[in-house]
Formats: structure tokens, C-alpha cells, sequence
């Protein structure tokens, strides 16, 4: 089935911020949004199409192992909510989900599944694919490839973000401060980045294992979660520390806030709240100055 293409005017696309930005001292709350519904799997990431005003929440979890009755289809779900944090509806496209995103070059909602590198192994529904939506941005669930693994991302629970101006993927490693550079044409790294944690105070034990943002913003592109200091670390395309913003006091992050519930998206970086409401809230926040 073909993949809806969404005809969005370039006005309404967030462009990157070319002047450096100044980095909070503390991070300011820009959404919050509440679950409405219980996350299938594990609430793992987040995405925004400006040109439709609707965020969109993506579970991971890995498929039941298949059977002669049963592919292995992951029953992972994928949540839509406008900029008002009000629910609108949810998919079951089939993927363990690890990064969603509104790529501005194809004008499609993308998820990069768990083992996209097949450090695993091969598996079925692995790789980039392309997310249905309707004209006004609801989820469907049928979806289409883009691509199949790929071992150039490295670690199998890795969760890629963007670039969408270079047409490239950064991966960060688990348990490590690499960042792997991708080129989806090519199967192997083009490049990998060694992030400054020393020099931000911080250990790999005690950042986000498997998630890096990209921001877009020139000397501030790169920024993850500090879980144990709750804060936001920020570094520039090559690894240098440029500086952190701090999480309220007040959040109780967890151990899963090291895997999961991450993301980055409408120039905020998203971080999971478990402890609040019935389901667990996202909040956006907002870590450099416009």
C-alpha cells in the first residue's frame, strides 16, 4: 500500500536555528501530555508534524515469537495527540518502535524499529518504515518499508535520532559515550562521535543508555538526559560539552528513564513521567533560549 504523502507548505516547517542559542540554566515545561490510555509495551518515544499540529507517542516492545498460526507482529501501538495534549486516536502499524519521527525531506511519519543493525540476528519487521496517516493526521495501521537493517547503527537498542538537513542518523551506543554516525545508503559508519561526559560530571551509568537528540541548533546539535542528575546535557557535532539545563526537583525519574520514554521533537526534548497520572505524562522541555 502506498504511503500518504503530506503536502505541508515550507512556512510551516521548523526550520534549524542557525545562530547559537543560549542553554537554560533550568529546563521550562513547553506540553505536557498526559496518557489516556495504557501503554501497550513500553511508552518509548515521541514525534510532531508542525504542518498538522499532532504529536505522535510510539510504544516499543518486542513481537511474540511467531508460530504457523501467528507471524510475529509486535503489538506495540502508536498514540496520536494534538498540541493541546487532547487524545485523538491510536494504530497498531505491527513494530517494536524505538525512534518516530517526522522526516521533513519525504514529508512522512518514520519509525525505526528495536535491532534495526541485526546485532540480533534478522527478524521480521525490522528496519525504517513509513507510517500511514490520514489527511488531517490520524494514525492508520497499515504502513510501508523503507528499509531493512542495517549494521552500520551498531547496538540493537539503539534509538537514532534525525539530521534531517545532512540526510543522517546519529545512534548512540549502549553503556558507552559513542555516538555512531549513518549514512542510510551505506552499510557500514561514516563516522562516530566521542561525547565529553567527564567534563559534564557524568558517567555512562548515569545518562539516557541508548538515546541521543538532535537539535538542529549549530554548537548546541546534540543533548541527552542526565537520569541520575536529572538534567539535560547538551554538546556540539563533535562531542565537545557545551552545557546542561536542569529537570525540576520535583520529577522522580526512574530506572526505565534510562531506556525509554525519550525523544525529541517540536524543538523540546520529551522525557517520560511515570509516577504522574494514570498512565504516566510526557513532558516537553524546552532547553535553549529562542
Amino acid at each position: 500500500m502506498r504511503a500518504l504523502t503530506l503536502l505541508i507548505p515550507i512556512a510551516l516547517i521548523t526550520l534549524a536555528t542557525t545562530a547559537k542559542a543560549e542553554i537554560l540554566p533550568e529546563a521550562q515545561v513547553g506540553i505536557k501530555i498526559p496518557l489516556v490510555k495504557k501503554p501497550t509495551t513500553r511508552p518509548m518515544t515521541v514525534a510532531h508534524i508542525p504542518g498538522l499540529k499532532r504529536y505522535y507517542i510510539a510504544d516499543g516492545g518486542l513481537a511474540p515469537m511467531g508460530s504457523e498460526t501467528e507471524a510475529p507482529y509486535s503489538k506495540s501501538m502508536i498514540h496520536a495527540y494534538d498540541e493541546n495534549s487532547q487524545y485523538i486516536n491510536s494504530s497498531r502499524p505491527g513494530y517494536d518502535n524505538r525512534s518516530l519521527y517526522y522526516n521533513t525531506n519525504t514529508h512522512q511519519l518514520e519509525t525505526i524499529t528495536y535491532n534495526i543493525s541485526s546485532d540480533l540476528g534478522f527478524a521480521p519487521n525490522s528496519g525504517i518504515f513509513s507510517i500511514h496517516l490520514t489527511e488531517t493526521g490520524e494514525l492508520k495501521d497499515s504502513s510501508d518499508e523503507i528499509s531493512q537493517f542495517n549494521p552500520a547503527f551498531g547496538d540493537s537498542a539503539t534509538i537514532p535520532s534525525y539530521d534531517a538537513e545532512n540526510k543522517r542518523y546519529y545512534a548512540k551506543q549502549a553503556r558507552s559515550n559513542k555516538v555512531l554516525i549513518v549514512d542510510p545508503k551505506s552499510r557500514e559508519k561514516i563516522g562516530d562521535i566521542t561525547l565529553e561526559l567527564d567534563k559534564a560530571g557524568a558517567a555512562h551509568d548515569d545518562i539516557s543508555d541508548s538515546f541521543i537528540a538532535y537539535t538542529a541548533i549549530k554548537g548546541e546539535e546534540l543533548a541527552l538526559l542526565d537520569v541520575d542528575h536529572k538534567a539535560i546535557l547538551v554538546f556540539d557535532i563533535t562531542g565537545k560539552y557545551v552545557g546542561r539545563s536542569a529537570l525540576p526537583k520535583t520529577m522522580k525519574l526512574r530506572a526505565n528513564n534510562h531506556y525509554t520514554g525519550l525523544g525529541y521533537a517540536n524543538q523540546m526534548l520529551f522525557v517520560f513521567h511515570e509516577p504522574e497520572g494514570e498512565f504516566g505524562t510526557y513532558y516537553g522541555f524546552k532547553i535553549q533560549k529562542e
